[in-house]
């Protein structure tokens, strides 16, 4: 079950502060771009070097593993558990480290509720969402340090989890 930390009315990035278990601001993001989908994270996960490896990165972001959540309805708020349906992933690698984005589609959603796999989704949709990770953290005048290498089906996504699982499990125990 997901937590959502940004909808896609959100112009401000949030990330879970590890400590206290609060959203905090991150940084407000530099360009007019919106997310394309609610994000977050997957609780209990952790991208080390179980993650890194499924991608061929150096090591994993040390990060929660984000999630990208599709919705028909807005959901205009933060902050809140959602059940949904993993359906695949992007491999994103962020200057030598792995920062995979799972893609789910909200349970019951009567729009994207069908879908099972990445290939049940619009393609168009996909390249939104690669174009968004590609360019959510560029700086006017910076080579940026972070692409997107390709998007992967719900079996893959699943073992990436599963990886992020097994590092949670190895940082911090049961």
């Amino acid at each position: 079950m997901p937590t959502l930390e940004i909808t896609p009315f959100d112009l401000i990035k949030y990330e879970i502060d590890k400590t206290t278990g609060y959203l905090r601001v991150d940084r407000p993001q530099r360009t007019s771009s919106q997310p394309p989908a609610l994000y977050g994270f997957i609780p209990r996960t952790y991208c080390d070097q179980n993650v890194a490896q499924l991608g061929g990165a150096e090591q994993g972001d040390g990060d929660p593993l984000d999630i990208c959540v599709l919705s028909e309805r807005p959901v205009n708020r933060s902050e809140v558990i959602v059940n949904a349906r993993i359906v695949g992933g992007l491999y994103v690698n962020d200057h030598g480290e792995a920062d995979d984005k799972i893609i789910a589609v909200l349970n019951n959603d009567n729009v994207w509720g069908h879908a099972r796999d990445i290939t049940d989704l619009p393609d168009i949709l996909i390249e939104r969402l690669r174009h968004y990770f590609a360019t959510y953290k560029m700086i006017p005048g910076q080579e940026p340090g972070l692409t997107v290498d390709r998007s992967y089906d719900r079996e893959h996504a699943l073992r990436v989890v599963e990886a992020a699982m097994q590092d949670y499990f190895i940082e911090y125990g049961d």
